[in-house]
Protein backbone atom coordinates (compact mmCIF):
# COMPACT_ATOMS: atom_id res chain seq x y z
CA UNK A 1 0.00 0.00 0.00
CA UNK A 2 1.29 3.84 -0.65
CA UNK A 3 -0.12 5.95 2.27
CA UNK A 4 -1.15 9.64 1.40
CA UNK A 5 -1.23 11.66 4.57
CA UNK A 6 -3.48 14.80 4.31
CA UNK A 7 -6.24 17.20 5.77
CA UNK A 8 -9.73 16.68 5.23
CA UNK A 9 -9.94 19.59 2.61
CA UNK A 10 -7.92 17.64 0.36
CA UNK A 11 -9.13 14.09 1.33
CA UNK A 12 -12.50 15.84 0.24
CA UNK A 13 -11.49 16.91 -3.12
CA UNK A 14 -9.89 13.42 -3.46
CA UNK A 15 -13.15 10.77 -2.69
CA UNK A 16 -16.08 13.49 -3.64
CA UNK A 17 -14.64 15.65 -6.41
CA UNK A 18 -12.24 12.09 -7.39
CA UNK A 19 -9.69 14.56 -8.30
CA UNK A 20 -5.72 13.87 -7.19
CA UNK A 21 -3.62 17.01 -6.96
CA UNK A 22 -0.06 16.72 -7.73
CA UNK A 23 1.56 20.29 -6.34
CA UNK A 24 4.81 21.99 -7.99
CA UNK A 25 7.87 20.38 -6.34
CA UNK A 26 9.17 23.78 -5.83
CA UNK A 27 6.53 24.87 -3.72
CA UNK A 28 6.65 21.75 -1.38
CA UNK A 29 8.83 22.05 2.03
CA UNK A 30 11.60 20.31 0.44
CA UNK A 31 12.00 23.05 -2.15
CA UNK A 32 15.68 23.22 -3.08
CA UNK A 33 15.85 19.09 -3.43
CA UNK A 34 15.71 19.83 -7.24
CA UNK A 35 18.24 22.01 -6.75
CA UNK A 36 20.49 20.26 -4.79
CA UNK A 37 20.33 17.33 -7.19
CA UNK A 38 21.25 19.38 -9.76
CA UNK A 39 24.18 20.82 -8.37
CA UNK A 40 25.12 17.79 -7.27
CA UNK A 41 25.30 16.17 -10.34
CA UNK A 42 27.02 18.91 -12.22
CA UNK A 43 29.65 19.29 -9.30
CA UNK A 44 30.26 15.78 -10.28
CA UNK A 45 30.92 15.80 -13.90
CA UNK A 46 33.02 18.96 -13.59
CA UNK A 47 35.23 16.90 -10.85
CA UNK A 48 35.65 13.85 -13.21
CA UNK A 49 36.21 15.91 -16.18
CA UNK A 50 39.19 18.36 -13.95
CA UNK A 51 40.22 14.80 -13.15
CA UNK A 52 41.08 14.07 -16.78
CA UNK A 53 42.26 17.42 -17.29
CA UNK A 54 39.55 18.93 -19.08
CA UNK A 55 39.52 22.08 -17.94
CA UNK A 56 37.92 23.84 -20.95
CA UNK A 57 34.69 20.73 -21.25
CA UNK A 58 34.59 21.24 -17.66
CA UNK A 59 33.63 25.09 -17.72
CA UNK A 60 31.33 24.44 -20.73
CA UNK A 61 29.33 21.49 -18.66
CA UNK A 62 29.34 24.29 -15.76
CA UNK A 63 27.92 27.07 -17.40
CA UNK A 64 25.14 24.69 -19.50
CA UNK A 65 24.31 23.46 -15.99
CA UNK A 66 24.38 27.17 -14.67
CA UNK A 67 22.09 28.38 -17.34
CA UNK A 68 19.52 25.47 -17.02
CA UNK A 69 19.36 26.51 -13.41
CA UNK A 70 17.95 29.63 -14.18
CA UNK A 71 15.19 28.01 -16.32
CA UNK A 72 14.51 25.48 -13.31
CA UNK A 73 10.68 26.86 -13.15
CA UNK A 74 9.95 25.74 -16.97
CA UNK A 75 11.08 21.98 -15.88
CA UNK A 76 8.86 22.05 -12.66
CA UNK A 77 7.65 18.97 -11.51
CA UNK A 78 4.59 18.15 -9.78
CA UNK A 79 3.82 15.07 -7.28
CA UNK A 80 1.81 13.47 -4.82
CA UNK A 81 3.48 11.75 -1.91
CA UNK A 82 3.02 8.72 -0.42
CA UNK A 83 4.66 7.10 2.29
CA UNK A 84 5.13 3.12 2.57
CA UNK A 85 4.52 3.26 6.50
CA UNK A 86 1.12 3.00 7.42
CA UNK A 87 0.04 5.16 11.25
CA UNK A 88 3.51 7.00 11.38
CA UNK A 89 3.88 9.56 13.82
CA UNK A 90 6.20 11.49 11.56
CA UNK A 91 3.98 11.77 9.03
CA UNK A 92 0.77 12.54 10.74
CA UNK A 93 2.78 15.20 12.27
CA UNK A 94 3.97 16.74 9.11
CA UNK A 95 1.53 16.16 6.70
CA UNK A 96 -1.22 15.26 8.22
CA UNK A 97 -2.74 18.52 9.93
CA UNK A 98 -0.88 17.79 13.18
CA UNK A 99 -2.57 14.00 13.60
CA UNK A 100 -6.03 15.66 12.84
CA UNK A 101 -5.92 14.94 9.38
CA UNK A 102 -6.45 11.31 7.86
CA UNK A 103 -4.63 9.19 5.87
CA UNK A 104 -5.74 7.15 2.30
CA UNK A 105 -4.47 3.58 1.31
CA UNK A 106 -4.00 3.55 -2.00
CA UNK A 107 -3.06 -0.02 -3.50
CA UNK A 108 0.75 0.37 -5.17
CA UNK A 109 -0.02 -1.58 -8.05
CA UNK A 110 -2.85 0.06 -9.31
CA UNK A 111 -1.26 3.11 -8.97
CA UNK A 112 1.37 2.23 -11.17
CA UNK A 113 -0.96 0.40 -13.52
CA UNK A 114 -2.80 4.15 -14.13
CA UNK A 115 1.62 5.65 -14.90
CA UNK A 116 2.93 6.13 -18.34
CA UNK A 117 3.84 9.40 -20.90
CA UNK A 118 4.74 11.84 -18.83
CA UNK A 119 3.10 10.15 -15.34
CA UNK A 120 5.51 8.16 -13.45
CA UNK A 121 5.44 6.62 -10.00
CA UNK A 122 9.06 7.35 -9.05
CA UNK A 123 10.73 5.34 -5.55
CA UNK A 124 12.56 8.40 -3.93
CA UNK A 125 15.96 8.33 -3.02
CA UNK A 126 18.27 10.24 -0.63
CA UNK A 127 21.95 10.28 -1.61
CA UNK A 128 24.39 13.49 -0.79
CA UNK A 129 27.31 12.44 -2.95
CA UNK A 130 26.25 12.30 -6.31
CA UNK A 131 29.56 11.27 -7.58
CA UNK A 132 28.31 7.56 -8.04
CA UNK A 133 25.21 8.34 -9.79
CA UNK A 134 24.50 6.98 -13.45
CA UNK A 135 23.65 10.27 -15.16
CA UNK A 136 27.04 11.52 -14.02
CA UNK A 137 28.95 8.98 -16.55
CA UNK A 138 26.42 9.72 -18.92
CA UNK A 139 27.38 13.04 -19.13
CA UNK A 140 31.02 12.44 -18.61
CA UNK A 141 30.86 10.02 -21.69
CA UNK A 142 29.04 11.81 -23.72
CA UNK A 143 31.02 15.10 -23.38
CA UNK A 144 34.13 13.46 -23.84
CA UNK A 145 32.79 11.87 -27.48
CA UNK A 146 32.12 14.63 -29.17
CA UNK A 147 35.19 16.88 -30.21
CA UNK A 148 33.00 20.27 -30.05
CA UNK A 149 30.52 20.93 -27.38
CA UNK A 150 28.05 22.31 -30.77
CA UNK A 151 28.09 18.52 -31.91
CA UNK A 152 26.28 17.13 -28.68
CA UNK A 153 23.65 19.45 -27.90
CA UNK A 154 20.44 17.16 -28.51
CA UNK A 155 21.99 14.34 -26.76
CA UNK A 156 22.85 16.53 -23.68
CA UNK A 157 20.10 18.21 -23.87
CA UNK A 158 17.87 14.35 -24.16
CA UNK A 159 20.43 13.82 -20.66
CA UNK A 160 19.47 17.07 -19.27
CA UNK A 161 15.58 16.28 -19.65
CA UNK A 162 16.08 13.19 -17.68
CA UNK A 163 18.41 14.53 -14.99
CA UNK A 164 15.42 17.04 -13.94
CA UNK A 165 13.15 13.75 -14.02
CA UNK A 166 15.09 12.33 -11.94
CA UNK A 167 15.32 15.66 -9.92
CA UNK A 168 11.50 15.00 -9.18
CA UNK A 169 12.12 11.92 -6.83
CA UNK A 170 15.41 13.27 -4.82
CA UNK A 171 15.54 14.21 -1.07
CA UNK A 172 18.35 14.94 0.84
CA UNK A 173 18.89 12.13 3.64
CA UNK A 174 17.57 13.69 6.47
CA UNK A 175 14.31 12.89 5.05
CA UNK A 176 15.21 8.95 4.58
CA UNK A 177 12.70 7.98 7.37
CA UNK A 178 9.85 9.29 5.24
CA UNK A 179 10.46 5.94 2.73
CA UNK A 180 8.62 7.92 -0.17
CA UNK A 181 6.72 7.15 -3.40
CA UNK A 182 5.74 9.80 -5.95
CA UNK A 183 3.09 10.25 -8.30
CA UNK A 184 5.20 12.76 -10.97
CA UNK A 185 4.29 14.89 -13.48
CA UNK A 186 6.52 15.90 -16.07
CA UNK A 187 5.02 18.12 -18.24
CA UNK A 188 8.03 19.61 -20.32
CA UNK A 189 8.64 16.18 -21.33
CA UNK A 190 5.77 16.23 -23.86
CA UNK A 191 5.18 18.99 -25.88
CA UNK A 192 1.48 18.50 -25.61
CA UNK A 193 0.01 16.78 -21.90
CA UNK A 194 -3.29 15.48 -22.17
CA UNK A 195 -4.04 17.52 -18.49
CA UNK A 196 -4.67 21.32 -18.34
CA UNK A 197 -3.31 22.77 -15.11
CA UNK A 198 -5.32 24.51 -12.78
CA UNK A 199 -4.50 27.33 -10.15
CA UNK A 200 -5.78 27.20 -5.96
CA UNK A 201 -6.06 30.96 -5.21
CA UNK A 202 -5.38 31.56 -1.25
CA UNK A 203 -5.46 35.45 0.41
CA UNK A 204 -2.12 34.92 0.46
CA UNK A 205 -0.94 33.47 -3.24
CA UNK A 206 -1.54 31.57 -6.25
CA UNK A 207 -0.65 27.87 -6.85
CA UNK A 208 -0.49 26.42 -9.84
CA UNK A 209 -1.44 22.37 -9.79
CA UNK A 210 -2.19 19.17 -11.89
CA UNK A 211 -5.64 17.27 -11.95
CA UNK A 212 -5.50 13.67 -12.58
CA UNK A 213 -9.01 12.72 -12.89
CA UNK A 214 -9.25 9.24 -10.87
CA UNK A 215 -12.86 8.09 -12.64
CA UNK A 216 -10.93 8.46 -15.57
CA UNK A 217 -7.72 6.92 -14.24
CA UNK A 218 -9.37 3.80 -13.10
CA UNK A 219 -11.92 3.77 -15.75
CA UNK A 220 -9.42 2.48 -18.02
CA UNK A 221 -8.83 -0.38 -16.10
CA UNK A 222 -12.04 -1.54 -15.60
CA UNK A 223 -11.78 -0.52 -11.81
CA UNK A 224 -14.33 1.50 -9.78
CA UNK A 225 -12.42 4.17 -7.71
CA UNK A 226 -13.12 2.60 -4.41
CA UNK A 227 -11.53 -0.25 -5.96
CA UNK A 228 -8.05 2.04 -5.67
CA UNK A 229 -8.05 2.09 -1.97
CA UNK A 230 -7.85 -0.36 0.87
CA UNK A 231 -8.05 1.69 4.08
CA UNK A 232 -8.86 4.77 5.37
CA UNK A 233 -7.20 6.06 8.69
CA UNK A 234 -8.47 8.69 10.62
CA UNK A 235 -5.81 10.88 12.32
CA UNK A 236 -4.82 9.99 16.32
CA UNK A 237 -5.62 13.67 17.36
CA UNK A 238 -8.72 14.14 15.10
CA UNK A 239 -12.50 14.45 16.29
CA UNK A 240 -14.05 12.89 13.41
CA UNK A 241 -17.19 11.12 13.83
CA UNK A 242 -16.60 7.68 12.11
CA UNK A 243 -20.39 7.55 11.60
CA UNK A 244 -20.39 10.97 9.69
CA UNK A 245 -17.18 9.98 7.53
CA UNK A 246 -19.48 6.89 6.81
CA UNK A 247 -22.18 9.03 5.94
CA UNK A 248 -20.33 10.64 3.80
CA UNK A 249 -18.76 7.69 1.78
CA UNK A 250 -22.04 6.34 1.28
CA UNK A 251 -23.59 9.77 -0.04
CA UNK A 252 -20.04 10.19 -2.35
CA UNK A 253 -21.40 6.94 -4.09
CA UNK A 254 -18.66 5.24 -2.31
CA UNK A 255 -20.63 3.00 -0.25
CA UNK A 256 -17.55 -0.25 -0.45
CA UNK A 257 -15.52 2.51 1.81
CA UNK A 258 -17.60 3.07 4.56
CA UNK A 259 -16.11 -0.57 6.28
CA UNK A 260 -12.70 0.24 5.30
CA UNK A 261 -12.49 2.86 8.11
CA UNK A 262 -10.58 2.96 11.23
CA UNK A 263 -8.73 4.87 14.05
CA UNK A 264 -5.12 5.70 14.14
CA UNK A 265 -2.55 3.85 16.86
CA UNK A 266 -0.28 6.12 16.65
CA UNK A 267 -0.01 8.09 20.51
CA UNK A 268 0.34 11.30 19.23
CA UNK A 269 -0.44 14.21 21.82
CA UNK A 270 -3.50 16.65 20.75
CA UNK A 271 -2.51 20.25 20.30
CA UNK A 272 -2.55 22.21 23.70
CA UNK A 273 -4.83 25.40 23.16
Amino acid sequence: MLYHYTDFAAFDGIIRCAELRLNNILNMNDTSEMRFFMNGICHAVVEKLEAGGEGEKSRLIEKFFRKELEEEFRYSAYAACFSKYRDDAAQWERYGHLGQGVCIAFHENLMQKMTGGAVSLQTVYYQKDMREHRLVDEFYDLIMKGEKFSEIQQELRGIMNEAWVQSAAFKHPSFTREKERRLVITPFILNEFAVEPKYHVSAGRIKKYYPLDLNRMCGRLGLHRSELIGEIIVGPTSSQSIPILQDYLVDCGLNALKDRISMSDCPLRKPTS
